[in-house]
């Protein structure tokens, strides 16, 4: 079993012990692929984890942006999670209704933000489910807490960047899309995109770093994956996807097996695909 970091990565055990503390905050941040037929804020308000607040990807963006859930600014992020109850001294532990998918992405948008008591549940809401641990459609009493930011901007890339590591070959850019999405042999769920992947990319689906319920796998193996995927960890890592959420299942995953140099590339594949002015490839990485 892979020993649990309270920063990076807990258990339900773990959180069911201390689910009352009160400087826990417990947050749902379940997101959805277009096509899923899966509403996470009706969900949310069927069953959750007893006093979890709902952290919403969409609402909690950059709404200036025609790219979905860009990363806030900063003024609006810290706004948006004091109304959560949220602030400093805070230990967050966030989780989603998929198991281990769009509850990465705010772990991540948290670190860049600064906050560094945050961890992801492993297994998300299914594993508590499953493991027997209760859940209710109550709301949470909530009172506002300050909270602090201090952005990192080495954790976001964008398109300007990602595109000359792509000709430079400085950064490896690794990619968690469906293999059949990378190679460009299925359409994208999003209207309108092209399809394949950002030239000298590497493709790590997410899910090959997920055992069957959900969690993650073991250190041994999260290197194996990303080894075998040609991946090389003496370079600095990009992760991209659709949208900028399943990647941050790859910076998880990366920091767990201890790699800190990585950073998200946030329009991902939705800025990328839609512009024929950035170059593309299909098929296998050769």
């Amino acid at each position: 079993m892979m020993k649990e970091d309270a920063q990076i990565l807990v258990s339900t055990k773990w959180l069911a012990k201390r689910l009352e503390n009160a400087e826990v905050r417990v947050l749902d941040a379940s997101w959805y692929l277009p096509g899923m037929n899966r509403n996470p804020i009706i969900e949310y308000e069927k069953r959750h984890i007893p006093n979890a607040r709902f952290f919403d990807i969409d609402d909690i963006s950059d709404n200036r942006s025609e790219l979905p859930h860009m990363v806030p600014p900063i003024e609006k992020f810290m706004s948006k999670v004091r109304k959560l109850g949220v602030g400093d001294g805070h230990q967050v532990i966030v989780y989603d209704g998929s198991g281990m998918f769009s509850a990465a992405r705010v772990w991540w948008l948290f670190k860049m933000m600064g906050h560094k008591n945050i961890a992801v549940l492993n297994g998300g809401l299914p594993k508590w489910i499953s493991d027997g641990f209760p859940v209710n459609d109550k709301p949470p009493i909530i009172r506002d807490r300050h909270m602090m930011v201090d952005q990192i901007s080495s954790y976001v890339r964008d398109v300007t960047q990602v595109a000359a590591a792509s000709k430079l070959g400085d950064h490896e850019i690794v990619d968690a899309r469906s293999p059949g999405r990378f190679r460009g042999e299925e359409n994208e769920p999003r209207e309108g995109l092209r399809r394949g992947h950002i030239p000298n990319s590497k493709n790590v689906f997410f899910k090959s770093l997920l055992n069957e319920d959900q969690t993650f796998k073991n250190t041994t193996e999260l290197k194996r994956v990303f080894y075998s995927a040609g991946v090389d960890m003496t370079k600095p890592v990009i992760t991209t996807c659709g949208s900028g959420v399943s990647a941050a299942v790859l910076n998880l995953g990366l920091e767990l097996i201890g790699k800190t140099d990585h950073s998200l590339y946030d329009g991902s594949w939705t800025e990328w695909g839609m512009s024929p002015a950035l170059p593309l490839e299909t098929g296998d990485k050769k």
